[in-house]
């Protein structure tokens, strides 16, 4: 494992003492002095005729919660109270959550209880309570993207997928933290302070979703959401030990109408939004929800979240792992596992060699790179920390600096290998790949050497960048926990197959089981 410096907590600083009305609730359940977060609470709405999930409501799963609302077996309001004590409880220590909607998120559920009393359908997520990641609008609030210089910018309307989370009936309950620009896989910037990992706070909870996947695996929202450019979905959920699904580009809606520019158009190819979540069916609830609609997005396609399934047994690429990669043997084994997870549930794994897997980050690195340094870099490099020059110096210098022509050659070249992908999942629907292939890092890891940033992301998570230049779906389940760290898998398909992604990693769910309860088991 890399060595790293003891890291000092960051200090509580966003999120207030939990409102009187949740603490008189609580004082009066019996048997005192527990509460409804502790593993023998159940809410007193609770009638013989109607069976609720085991253990306190914030480890409830987002359809079990939205079910229960539905079924009149708990209000809304008690789950958003339940959630709320849950983040006053643990984000002090984590810094998950760096901005508390706590008094908003208790006015949206008592809506959400008067909702349900009238006519009409209530939405998948009626009284679930999420995150928003802290680089979105969401109307009324600043959007600073971990950029004290941005506190200025304030969102006019809420971006798409916080549009579509709340028309869902999903309850907010606060934004989470992103490094800076959100351009790090490592969360910590000079506005709200280094975010922990609540498996341990000695190795960093990814980036740049960071704050997303610390708090849903700590049990703050049942869903989180973020968005990846790089691995920013992926990478937190291996981290954290939840599952996550990057989507096909375009799947999801994506606008802000704060922002001062349009991003680059190779920028806005390779990124998209996504949920984090603790299980398989939870993701794609809200792969579903976060789908829908907003004529703001060009780019948004209409494509079937189901389709026809292949021929079965379901061929699975277990990939190959270059011969330059430096892999841990805890990669190799929770591989293996996993591979011997789908086997079980009826899917044939082979290991093979992917198309140029290499290439294909070298083309990432060399697209995403020279946009930035082109449109973006000399205004954020202005307004940012020397923490923040030192990673994203260690990715530049990986980087190819082209000309015009260099430059339309490198997207040019994307196109071929999109296609060598393309035509490889005609015979394997679907790629079982490592996340990283060394242990989780320290949190501030991205600061040591312009090195050390080549070394992470070229070395150790080669296999998630990449997949943002293809465009493809990309999902991340828990395998195992090996030395107190949880280790996930990647399941990469086809344009638009997230449901072959998805349906891959539940196989694996189903014998792995949930591996966050090992998490709160530790933090009792």
């Amino acid at each position: 494992m890399v060595k790293t410096a003891k890291v000092k907590k960051p200090a509580a600083k966003t999120v207030k003492p939990g409102p009187k009305r949740a603490a008189a609730r609580a004082a009066k359940k019996k048997p005192a002095p527990k509460t409804r977060t502790q593993a023998t609470s159940q809410p007193k709405a609770a009638t013989p005729k109607q069976r609720l999930p085991k253990g306190p409501i914030w480890q409830w799963s987002a359809m079990d919660t939205a079910a229960a609302i539905r079924a009149g077996g708990v209000s809304a309001v008690e789950v958003t109270e339940a959630h709320i004590a849950r983040m006053h409880e643990v984000n002090p220590k984590l810094n998950a959550v760096v901005v508390d909607l706590s008094e908003e998120a208790l006015k949206a559920a008592r809506a959400a209880d008067k909702a349900r009393g009238r006519k009409g359908e209530l939405g998948p997520l009626h009284g679930v309570p999420v995150t928003i990641k802290e680089n979105v609008d969401y109307e009324g609030r600043p959007n600073p993207n971990g950029v004290p210089a941005q506190m200025s910018v304030i969102a006019p309307s809420d971006a798409p997928v916080v549009r579509n989370l709340k028309k869902a009936g999903a309850i907010v309950l606060g934004l989470t933290n992103t490094p800076e620009f959100s351009f790090r896989g490592f969360t910590d910037n000079p506005l709200h302070g280094l975010t922990l990992n609540p498996w341990d706070p000695e190795i960093t909870c990814g980036g740049s979703s960071g704050g997303a996947g610390s708090a849903v695996a700590a049990g703050i929202g049942t869903i989180a959401h973020g968005n990846d450019i790089g691995g920013s979905l992926r990478w937190p959920a291996h981290c954290n030990g939840v599952v996550t699904i990057k989507p096909t580009q375009g799947r999801i809606p994506a606008y802000n109408e704060s922002a001062a520019a349009e991003r680059p158009m190779l920028s806005h190819l390779m990124s998209s939004q996504g949920p984090l979540a603790r299980s398989v069916a939870d993701v794609r609830l809200a792969l579903e929800v976060m789908s829908r609609r907003d004529p703001r997005d060009p780019w948004w396609v209409p494509a079937p979240l189901e389709s026809e399934k292949p021929k079965r047994p379901i061929k699975v690429a277990l990939a190959k792992i270059p011969d330059d990669m430096d892999v841990d043997p805890s990669v190799h084994a929770a591989l293996r596992q996993a591979a011997d997870h789908l086997e079980r549930s009826g899917y044939r794994v082979s290991e093979v060699e992917v198309p140029d897997i290499s290439g294909v980050w070298q083309t990432w690195c060399d697209i995403i790179t020279n946009e930035v340094v082109v449109m973006q870099e000399a205004k954020m490099l202005a307004v940012t920390s020397e923490d923040f020059h030192k990673a994203w110096g260690g990715m530049r210098a990986k980087a190819e600096m082209l000309d015009l022509a260099g430059w339309m050659q490198a997207t040019a070249q994307r196109s071929t290998h999109i296609r060598a992908w393309q035509l490889f999942f005609e015979e394997y629907p679907v790629v079982l790949a490592p996340t990283t292939v060394k242990p989780t890092p320290g949190p501030r890891e991205d600061t040591v050497s312009a090195e050390r940033v080549r070394e992470i992301f070229f070395n150790e998570i080669r296999f998630i960048s990449a997949i943002n230049v293809l465009g493809l779906p990309g999902a991340v389940v828990p395998v195992a926990v090996h030395q107190g760290q949880p280790i996930g898998v990647q399941l990469i398909a086809g344009r638009y197959r997230e449901d072959l992604a998805l349906d891959a990693a539940a196989a694996i769910e189903k014998r792995a089981g949930m591996l966050v309860r090992q998490l709160w088991d530790k933090m009792a």
